[in-house]
């Protein structure tokens, strides 16, 4: 049974660098939102907040995972309710961007910003079962693959917000 010590540089760093892109994407969207029109501003808005959500859940895991005093029970709960939200919110998002936005979106948009987080959250509640169901630890390899999907996720995410915002007419 792997243990959480063996795995806490790798937290540290991943967390770090989802806290710095959460800080990142506040910039680009601060900018953007100064260049564009109102109606702009309505599909930047529903494409940068499910890039936050999934930055912010990488950092929260990564807080949770590093606390102390938490037993395997707890960090169980906390992650698994991560989790089932995140599942829920990425639902959303691929209707919310089905719905509005299907004609100006790809499938690999539906991919990235909806389907490819959804997995990153469905392998963290599997990583939770385990201890909420028998008296045994969490796999940090598996919260370790949950939250590295969900980072790529969001990376692709911010890289294609900055492209989209690059080609875009600007408001004089």
């Amino acid at each position: 049974m792997e243990t959480l010590e063996k795995w806490h540089d790798f937290f540290i760093l991943v967390g770090t660098a989802a806290g710095t892109l959460v800080g990142l994407t506040f910039v680009a969207a601060s900018i953007g939102a100064g260049l564009f029109t109102e109606g702009f501003k309505d599909v930047m808005g529903a494409f940068i907040t499910p890039t936050i959500i999934h930055f912010s859940s990488v950092l929260f895991v990564c807080f949770v995972v590093m606390a102390p005093s938490l037993s395997s029970v707890s960090l169980a709960a906390f992650t698994g309710i991560i989790a089932l939200v995140g599942i829920g919110y990425s639902c959303g998002t691929l209707f919310r961007i089905s719905s509005r936005y299907s004609s100006s979106t790809s499938f690999m948009d539906r991919l990235w910003y909806a389907l490819v987080p959804a997995g990153g959250y469905f392998i963290l509640a599997i990583a939770t079962l385990e201890p909420l169901t028998r008296s045994s630890s969490m796999r940090p390899s598996w919260i370790a693959i949950a939250v590295s999907i969900l980072l790529l996720a969001g990376i692709r995410n911010a890289w294609a917000i900055t492209a989209w915002i690059a080609i875009q007419p600007h408001k004089d």
